[in-house]
């Protein structure tokens, strides 16, 4: 099934992938389910307990995503969705070794799609100079080549959960996804340049004198102890620029 879906990018109406069912709900605040967009094999999607903004980013593989006059319930509610892409697609072919893998990229399109037709969105890109950090590798590197692709790549803090200054550990994890995962805890997007092309792993346990330490400070601090470098510089930053939404058809 292919739908034609205008996105407001060139002013040109083109066929896009769709999902052959979906369903959204505004989530239940007192339903407990864990939260996140999963990914099943045969394609299915499923979104659990997340804000639109996150269903976004992920539909575009992008973090820097600007609402400049975000209505108040896009930033308050929350969503459920389970959409299936068409049995001859190719998604529907797809095996997932975890869940908790990404969307592949006609399962992003058939996200986009459905943004536009059940949220009607509308968006435009948009690309700036602006304030970076360069991701870049110092003479001694001490991270080491992951044996087993099968690994959810992970990035985080020691002890496994998101970052919170005890240091840094990853599992199978490329510098690509990794400067992902690093923009969302830096105040500007961060840039791979380490020129590195493999999945790694790596631990630093970040020793603090104080009971909060700055998260901020001892990230960079633990990259460093890695091998790893920020380095404040300027570049263009494409932004995803959502120009129009409404809130989503349930069914």
């Amino acid at each position: 099934m292919r739908v034609l879906v205008g996105l407001l990018m060139t002013g040109l109406i083109w066929a896009q992938p769709a999902f052959e069912v979906a369903s959204i709900k505004v989530a239940d605040p007192a339903v407990r389910a864990p939260i996140g967009m999963f990914t099943w094999p045969g394609g299915r999607v499923v979104v659990s307990k997340c804000p639109l903004l996150y269903v976004i980013q992920q539909a575009f593989d992008e973090e820097k995503i600007v609402v400049p006059n975000a209505p108040a319930w896009f930033n308050d509610e929350r969503y459920d969705m389970d959409a299936r892409p068409p049995a001859d697609s190719k998604a529907a072919k797809s095996n997932p070794f975890n869940i908790k893998l990404p969307p592949n990229e006609e399962q992003r399109q058939m996200l986009q799609a459905l943004l536009a037709d059940r949220f009607q969105m509308k968006f435009h890109r948009e690309t700036k100079e602006g304030s970076v950090y360069l991701l870049t590798k110092a003479k001694s590197l001490k991270l080491t080549e992951s044996t087993d692709p099968n690994v959810y790549p992970w990035a985080g803090s020691v002890s496994g959960g998101a970052f919170n200054g005890d240091g840094i550990a990853g599992r199978n994890i490329t510098m690509a996804q990794l400067v992902k995962r690093l923009t969302r805890e830096m105040d500007r997007p961060v840039l791979d340049r380490t020129e590195l092309t493999g999945a790694y792993d790596f631990k630093y346990a970040y020793a603090s004198s104080g009971d909060r330490p700055d998260r901020t400070s001892t990230l960079i601090a633990s990259l460093n102890a890695i091998g790893l470098k920020l380095e404040s510089s300027k570049a263009p930053i494409e932004a995803i620029v959502v120009d129009s939404i409404e809130k989503g058809t349930p069914n």
